[in-house]
């Protein structure tokens, strides 16, 4: 019940977080600087350029509207999942709009753009990385999946392009380019978020002295070891291998001590992106070998 109770409050802390640097972004970078942008926040953008009314106006109708669209052909249990952000956000956003002087953080549109496009990917992969949503255009996203079966991604592009599009009419060229640049700060910036604290560093080792390498890797470096049962390819010779995960800061001692044993130990060094399990998300069990 406990850690239930942790989890809960460290995924509402996220969503909070997360959806007030998004607003503070838009309202300090985004907006001041004519920046265009994706998702509702775009749509809102260009509606308050032809109706003259706050930006936050727009996108609260927005995600409410389709918010309850979500209801009723992705199910309650989206509605509950998305709710808060589609309606925090465009809270957050009226609340930083209103901060005097928020829009005069720097003159340069460059410079805005790095910095929206950066703490965009932050606030996303913040709200996203807890199993929550911004809600928005993703709505659209997800219906349009569930119909024609296509990859999100592809429905992301064709929203994006149509979004960014409506706004390139009220836009000068290089604010184009500008928003260009935020976005793809942003995907990259929230690739790293997600897999932030996440990702490791496997080796698979093949060596006739592998179990001197396996006994030196649990023992000094503590690390998770597998064995492989393996064929070598020239001579046909049947042995074992090593297959260990270690997080990157041990990757140069995992090195050192492997080669300390056999110089010419074969390896291939990968980064992976997650790991579950014993040893990582869960308390490593030790068990004496018989």
């Amino acid at each position: 019940m406990q850690k239930k109770i942790k989890n809960t409050l460290f995924t509402a802390f996220m969503i909070l977080c997360g959806n007030a640097l998004l607003a503070f972004l838009v309202a300090a970078f985004i907006i001041p600087h004519d920046i265009i942008m994706g998702g509702t926040t775009g749509i809102g953008i260009v509606l308050s350029n032809i109706f003259q009314v706050d930006t936050a106006i727009f996108v609260l109708v927005l995600n409410v509207v389709l918010l309850l669209v979500g209801l009723f052909i992705l199910g309650k249990r989206f509605f509950v999942a998305t709710a808060a952000s589609s309606v925090l956000y465009p809270i957050f956003l009226g609340l930083m709009e209103r901060i005097p002087d928020i829009g005069n953080l720097t003159d340069d549109p460059l410079l805005a753009s790095l910095f929206g496009g950066v703490l965009m990917g932050i606030a996303l992969g913040m709200v996203i990385r807890v199993g929550s949503s911004t809600g928005g255009m993703d709505i659209v996203n997800l219906i349009l999946h569930k119909y024609f079966h296509l990859p999100v991604s592809v429905f992301v592009y064709i929203t994006d392009i149509i979004v960014v599009g409506g706004q390139a009419i009220f836009n000068e060229p290089e604010k184009t380019l500008l928003g260009i640049v935020v976005l793809v700060l942003e995907t990259i910036i929230l690739e790293q978020v997600m897999i932030f604290g996440k990702s490791q560093i496997q080796i698979y080792i093949v060596s006739e002295k592998f179990e001197d390498i396996r006994e030196s890797l649990l023992t000094e470096l503590g690390a998770g070891v597998t064995m492989h049962y393996i064929e070598t390819g020239h001579l046909g010779k049947m042995q074992k291998a090593v297959l260990c995960v270690i997080p990157p800061q041990k990757l140069y001692a995992a090195n050192e001590r492997i080669h300390q044993i056999d110089e010419n130990a074969f390896l291939t060094i990968t980064k992976i992106k997650e790991v579950r399990g014993k040893g990582f998300t869960k308390e490593q069990e030790w068990v004496p070998k018989d």
